[in-house]
């Protein structure tokens, strides 16, 4: 945002030592709730006593009771106010009759100052907060660039009203479009303290009571929200003080929420169909009138909204199209997708005004990759100020529950200062389910911080004080995390923080947290390189062969012409998210993807790891030099271009926890521990060379490969021994057999190579979940026969042949179901194929396929397209052999090959 508020509250604090606050009252707290508001006098539970907030053009300070504003031990503090609010200019001063001893402080302190009765042609107005005649007035006063000092507090007012101090007491009609309430919360002024920077302000919601009737009222004879029409909602990020979910699924998800701001209302529909959904009628007309409230302005609909405007007409409401905000309304709906009068729709909610609005954010997500949907998505650019946001991953449909009364709800603010308060005082009463809801929130309201927003930014510092005061776990094989435990949740939203500060972890670890590794040459050093950053086959991981140990800030420069292309940089490799796992052994997100937007980047994070460019698809910047700082050099060799002498000496001993090896189709990434005992990496990366060209012979494609494969080792993966994709992921015991060109070739691979079997399985002709851990074997056979000289009949005990007898004999005598056709089973029909008619027809095939346009997707469907396609290629009637295994053989097909001579070999044959 433009101002910088940290610059304000200096100005306020200027010169002052101590806060010498009258003691002879008792002040009321106040409530922040908008990005422009900060607390400017805090006491140690974090209440505050003064606040100050920008509105429109102008500013405003508010005081916890109105004594304050006659206090000479205040003067100096009043002295900054009128300044700041004056904001520095030839301004003219007036004080309310009300508080005319005011007058007297000021002008001893040299300020000039006139007794007034209202603000009219003020510079800066002072007044206290329980007049209710001219609220409108002020408010247009501070809008238009004025400066108000207002004080009061609530207690008194409170005994002679039975009424809600949000909506009622008289001051809060003024200071709330700013964000700052009063409330009836009494505030301890003992032990107060000056802080130098911008204090932390409470967590905690204070107004369930008034929340909950505010839910009741819209929900009036609802008890569950049908979100079934109108398309795929977002997950919604519920984070402000005064907002609420309204519809909740089973683990949390937010798709309906509504919230109180300034003198106005606002719900959010996650998806602009909802807008208009029959299945929610009864809910908008709730909705509407909640919005409504006392206002007499008629309702207005933007004309994308036509049925929205006709469902509240024919219920007795009175709506207009319009595709404006403007002030005579009392309600305006719309769409979250255009963001030209977002101050204007803010100013009309904070005013009084209802906002009803809609629409999703994961579809601009997956068309914006590299933006911030917080920042950057039209829709947040409304909504963030609300406490309400809209996330970039979407919900299911259904039936969502709806709060019930006294029954405690889940509440981003909620859950984190429960959290907290469990991680210090070990109470027990944390819901365990709420903790992955809360790590995930955390992650998305993270990025709301990036700029000077206390109202944000507090949550982060209160996190950075909770793990200062308690020891962050160290996690290993002796020390596990679990799943749902607070352990596991701090230490990812540690990580989490390192992030967006920088220098979070650098101090974690100078303070004693884990020992970092020391790198052995300076971090400070820069290196330049040469990186062809050009794809067209996907997104690719440029490995760079350096390292960013744990504490240490990485710095990358890239030329501007890059800046628009979407690279990233990414620190570390080990991409398996652990977060679901009952017992983690390490933590459970430890990569960090970075945009690199501007030429000049700084990233910190937690863990450290190794560094990678990420080349996105399409990208064709071509050679690019690319400065690191900070990073340094890990083992990694790239066959035929490093020196085995240099590896030799040197490069494998890089103090580094994990290397990598490169061949000309793969790149194994192994601890660096296993590195050092290679003498010479090339024999095992020519046989990868062999492997990878027989697997692309297989696929009938080209060797090298587009891009390279890789393999990572780690201690924890996300599911099985190991699993393919980009990378494919095993625990360390592969490690060494990677990297071992005698074991390969003694013992076989098949692990590594089923994985690379299944990164060629092609959707045309794979039928999951019958072939899903069947044809991926073709490779790991052919690799193992053509290659390593390794019978099928020994590569695997599911391959002897006693085994693949007694398989089909139990399938026949089962009467061949489809229904039993996967895995080994499903197999053997591919090796009777191959069996008979060779690997080159297999070939030949897969050729095929890739040639082939509009193949269906129907599972049935595809099964016959393989049947007449591989008839085609053996020029035999297959039909018969499918038949026998259970296919589902279509007479069309039947029809359309049986001009093919008979197969009489057929192994199915009865």
């Amino acid at each position: 945002m433009a101002r910088n508020l940290s610059d304000d509250y200096e100005f306020l604090i200027k010169e002052l030592n101590t806060w010498e606050f009258p003691s002879d009252i008792t002040p009321s707290e106040l409530l922040l709730i908008s990005e422009a508001s900060f607390p400017v006098l805090v006491n140690r539970s974090y209440q505050v006593l003064i606040g100050a907030s920008h509105y429109g053009q102008g500013r405003i300070v508010v005081l916890s009771h109105e004594n304050c504003l006659y206090s000479d031990k205040m003067a100096p503090f009043l002295k900054n106010a009128v300044k700041w609010l004056g904001q520095s200019k030839e301004n003219s001063i007036g004080v309310n009759k009300s508080v005319e001893h005011l007058a007297g402080i000021l002008q001893d302190a040299g300020i000039k100052v006139q007794i007034v009765s209202c603000c009219h042609s003020l510079s800066v107005f002072c007044t206290d907060a329980f007049g209710s005649t001219n609220a409108k007035q002020l408010v247009q006063f501070v809008k238009n660039g004025g400066g108000l000092l207002i004080a009061g507090h609530t207690s008194k007012w409170a005994k002679e009203h039975s009424d809600s101090i949000l909506d009622n007491f008289p001051g809060n009609h003024v200071t709330s479009v700013a964000g700052i309430y009063f409330t009836e919360t009494q505030a301890d002024i003992r032990n107060l303290k000056l802080y130098q920077k911008i204090p932390k302000i409470p967590l905690k919601i204070k107004f369930e009571e008034d929340i909950s009737k505010d839910q009741q009222r819209i929900l009036d004879g609802i008890s569950k929200l049908d979100i079934r029409d109108g398309g795929i909602p977002s997950r919604l990020l519920v984070h402000g003080c005064l907002a609420f979910p309204l519809g909740l699924s089973d683990p949390f998800d937010c798709s309906v929420a509504g919230a109180r701001y300034g003198l106005g209302r606002v719900i959010v529909l996650s998806h602009e169909g909802l807008l208009f959904s029959p299945k929610l009628g009864q809910f908008l007309i709730n909705a509407v009138r909640w919005l409504k409230g006392d206002q007499t302005g008629k309702i207005g609909v933007i004309p994308q909204c036509q049925n929205l405007f006709h469902w509240l007409t024919k219920n007795g409401m009175d709506c207009t199209l319009q595709n404006n905000v403007s002030a005579d309304l009392s309600v305006y709906c719309c769409t979250v997708y255009d963001d030209k009068q977002a101050k204007q729709i803010l100013e009309f909610v904070a005013e009084g005004g209802g906002l009803l609005i809609g629409g999703q954010a994961w579809y601009w997500a997956s068309k914006n990759p590299n933006k911030s949907v917080f920042f950057d998505f039209t829709g947040n650019r409304i909504l963030n100020s609300f406490g309400i946001s809209i996330l970039n991953q979407y919900v299911n449909k259904g039936h969502y529950d709806c709060p019930e009364p006294g029954l405690k709800n889940y509440h981003f603010r909620v859950a984190i200062a429960q959290f907290f308060d469990e991680i210090k005082n070990k109470t027990g009463k944390f819901p365990k389910d709420w903790h992955s809801k809360l790590s995930m929130d955390y992650s998305a309201f993270l990025w709301m911080s990036t700029e000077e927003i206390p109202f944000y930014d507090h949550v982060h510092r209160m996190l950075k004080k909770v793990i200062k005061m308690t020891k962050l776990p160290i996690i290993n094989n002796n020390n596990p995390l679990f799943k749902n435990s607070c352990n596991n949740t701090l230490i990812h939203l540690a990580s989490e923080l390192s992030y967006v500060k920088p220098d979070f972890a650098s101090k974690l670890y100078k303070s004693g947290y884990q020992t970092p590794i020391l790198p052995s040459s300076s971090p400070a050093h820069s290196v330049n390189m040469e990186m062809n950053l050009t794809s067209q086959n996907g997104n690719i991981w440029k490995s760079t062969g350096l390292y960013l140990p744990q504490g240490y800030t990485l710095n990358i420069t890239i030329p501007p012409s890059a800046c628009s292309s979407n690279i990233q940089v990414q620190i570390g490799c080990h991409s398996d998210n652990l977060m679901n796992h009952d017992k983690i052994i390490r933590a459970p997100i430890v990569v960090y993807r970075y945009d690199l937007a501007k030429p000049d980047n700084s990233i910190s994070t937690f863990w450290g790891g190794l560094v990678y460019i990420i080349v996105p698809d399409g990208c064709s910047l071509g050679n690019t030099t690319v400065t690191f700082t900070g990073a340094v050099p890990a083992p990694y060799f790239i066959l035929g271009k490093t020196s085995v002498e240099e590896w030799k000496n040197s490069i494998r001993h890089h103090p580094v926890p994990w290397g990598e090896l490169q061949a000309d189709s793969i790149i194994l990434t192994v601890p660096a521990k296993s590195l050092q005992r290679i003498e010479n990496p090339e024999p095992v990366l020519r046989l990868w060379n062999e492997m990878t060209e027989a697997i692309a012979k297989l696929s009938a494609k080209p060797h090298p490969f587009p891009q390279h494969e890789r393999i990572v080792t780690d201690v924890q993966i996300a599911y099985g021994w190991m699993h393919a994709g980009y990378p494919i992921m095993g625990f360390l015991d592969v490690a060494d057999e990677l990297i071992s060109e005698e074991i390969i070739r003694k013992k076989g691979l098949w692990g590594p190579i089923h994985e690379l079997g299944h990164n060629q399985q092609f959707h045309a002709w794979e039928f999951p979940q019958h072939t899903t851990d069947a044809t991926c074997n073709l490779w790991s056979i052919y690799v193992h026969e053509k290659v390593l000289k390794i019978s099928r009949n020994h590569v695997h005990p599911a391959l002897r042949p006693e085994q693949r007898q007694k398989r089909l004999e139990e399938f026949k005598k089962k009467g061949s179901p489809l229904s039993m056709w996967y895995t080994w089973t499903a197999l053997e029909t591919y090796l009777q194929l191959q069996e008979a008619f060779g690997w080159e027809s297999f070939i030949q095939v897969f050729k095929t396929y890739q040639q082939l346009t509009n193949v269906p997707e129907e599972k049935e469907s595809k099964m016959n397209l393989w049947v007449t396609k591989f008839s085609e290629q053996v020029q035999k009637n297959l039909v018969p052999f499918f038949k026998a295994w259970g296919w589902p053989v279509q007479k069309e097909v039947e029809t359309a090959i049986a001009h093919l001579p008979e197969w009489k070999e057929n192994p199915m044959k009865v």
